[in-house]
């Protein structure tokens, strides 16, 4: 679609686009506007958030360490999923195991304290504790994970 340039006076603008012979199109500048933070939503989300995997042996195990993260502000959220089967090579041999699933979001920035978090929790001598980024999604629930894993500050006596 074709735009029609259209000239007003730049004593009726005072100056600016108007002096250039552009029209200003504050509909357009809006959704320009909004494709802008749009994208940096989705920068930011794709330089902050993460999901993490890990394992667990059994659901207890995986609630204490799901309830543990969020608890303690290093993961927004944890899904718990159960069960799913596990095959896995271990010291030479391929094993097959019934596990209880860890879907963890958090921030980039908490991903050696949520690594570390999980071995101190976990009874495997091995615990999995892989992150993968997130490359887009919801800039409003993206800004959650981000607000929830932050330190809240105590309010002052």
């Amino acid at each position: 679609m074709k735009r029609r340039r259209t000239r007003v006076a730049a004593s009726t603008r005072g100056g600016g686009a108007a002096s250039t012979g552009r029209r200003r199109d504050g509909a357009a500048s809006a959704r320009r506007r909004g494709r802008a933070a749009a994208t940096s939503a989705r920068r930011a989300g794709r330089a902050a958030a993460v999901v993490m995997l890990s394992t667990a042996g059994s659901r207890e195990e995986a609630d204490r360490i799901a309830a543990a993260l969020v608890d303690e502000r290093l993961a927004a959220c944890v899904n718990v999923v159960a069960p799913v089967t596990s095959i896995y090579r271990w010291r030479g041999a391929v094993d097959r195991a019934e596990e209880v699933l860890l879907v963890v979001k958090t921030r980039r920035a908490l991903v050696a304290r949520v690594a570390a978090r999980i071995r101190d929790l976990h009874s495997y001598e091995l615990p999995e504790a892989i992150a993968v980024a997130i490359e887009g999604g919801s800039p409003e629930y993206l800004a959650w994970i981000a607000g929830e894993t932050q330190a809240r500050r105590r309010a002052p006596r």
